[in-house]
C-alpha cells in the first residue's frame, strides 16, 4: 500500500481549493515572483479568483540587512500580512508558477511568526489552469486584518548558530543546491563548495519532472533517507538564499519530520565570509 504524507493537510489540491474557495477565513495568496518585478502584472492579467498578490522579495524581507533576502522583522512582517488580509485565525492557501519555490518561502516565513494555518497548492498555477478552472483579472483588495506575530526562533538560524552546530552528531546539515554548486564546481559567491559536514539533497528532485507537482510520499521519503537524513535529529537546511531550502523544509514537514530549521543566509552569506570553514 502506498505511503501517505504524515501532514497531508499542508498540501491542497485544486479540488480541495475549489471546495473551500468561498469559505470565510480562507485567503488565497499569489506568490508568483519575477526578478524584474513583472509578477504583479501577471497577477493583474490572470489569477485564481479572490487571490491577493504578495511579493516575498519586497514585502517579506529586511531591506537593511547586509545579507540579501533576510526575513523581515515582526512589525514589518505583520504589516504586510495585515495588508494582504491574512489575519489571526485565517487559513492561507499559497501558490506560484515555479514548482512552489516562492510559495514555500512564504509558507516558511509565516511559520517563523507562529502562523500554522497555511497550505500550498500542489502544482500551483499550472495545475489550476490545466484543470480548466476559472481565473480572474484585475487587483483584489482584501479587507485589512490583524496579524499577531509570534516568533519561533528555532525555525531560523544565523551563521553563528550553524557554526556552533558543526560536527554535532545530533544534527543533519542539508545543502539543497544542485550537485555542481555543492561540489564547488560553480557558484556566485566569493568561495565555492559547501558547509563542512553537509549532505546534498538537490531541491530539483522534489517535484515530478515536467510538472510542478510534488513527488509521492514514497519517492520523497526514500530521497531523504538514502541521503542520510535521519528522523529524530535536528535538520538544518540551506541553499543559496533560502528559497529552495524552504521548499525542502515544506517537504520534510509533509513527511512528518519535526525539528527542521532554515539557515536563512545560506551560501550567499557563508560563501562570502572568509572567516567560515568550507569543504569542496
Amino acid at each position: 500500500m502506498p505511503a501517505a504524507f504524515a501532514r497531508p493537510e499542508s498540501l491542497a489540491s485544486p479540488d480541495q481549493l475549489t471546495e473551500n474557495i468561498s469559505r470565510s477565513g480562507v485567503r488565497i495568496v499569489d506568490c508568483r515572483y519575477r526578478v524584474d518585478g513583472t509578477a504583479r502584472q501577471l497577477h493583474a492579467a490572470a489569477h485564481i479568483p479572490g487571490a491577493v498578490f504578495l511579493d516575498w522579495a519586497q514585502d517579506l524581507i529586511d531591506p537593511d540587512d547586509p545579507v540579501a533576502f533576510q526575513l523581515a522583522g515582526p512589525e514589518a512582517f505583520a504589516a504586510a500580512m495585515a495588508a494582504a488580509g491574512i489575519g489571526d485565525g485565517a487559513t492561507a492557501v499559497l501558490y506560484d508558477d515555479t514548482a512552489s519555490l516562492y510559495a514555500a518561502r512564504v509558507w516558511w516565513s509565516l511559520r517563523c511568526y507562529g502562523f500554522d494555518g497555511v497550505r500550498i497548492l500542489d502544482g500551483g498555477w499550472a495545475a489550476w489552469t490545466a484543470s480548466g478552472r476559472p481565473t480572474a483579472s484585475g487587483a483584489h483588495a482584501p479587507e485589512a486584518a490583524i496579524f499577531t506575530p509570534r516568533s519561533v526562533p528555532r525555525l531560523r538560524l544565523l551563521s553563528s548558530d550553524v557554526r556552533a552546530l558543526l560536527g554535532s552528531r545530533e544534527v543533519d546539515l542539508v545543502d539543497t543546491r544542485g550537485p555542481a554548486e555543492y561540489l564547488g564546481q560553480e557558484g556566485n559567491a566569493r568561495r565555492l563548495g559547501h558547509i563542512p559536514g553537509a549532505i546534498n539533497v538537490p531541491g530539483g528532485l522534489l517535484t515530478v519532472p515536467g510538472t510542478q507537482v510534488f513527488h509521492s510520499p514514497d519517492v520523497l521519503g526514500r530521497l531523504f533517507i538514502q541521503a542520510g537524513v535521519q528522523r529524530g535529529r535536528r535538520i538544518v537546511l540551506y541553499d543559496a538564499t533560502g528559497i529552495g531550502a524552504a521548499r525542502a523544509a515544506f517537504v520534510l514537514a509533509l513527511l512528518g519530520y519535526e525539528d527542521v530549521a532554515l539557515y536563512d543566509g545560506g551560501w550567499a552569506d557563508w560563501g562570502n565570509r572568509l572567516d567560515l570553514p568550507i569543504d569542496r
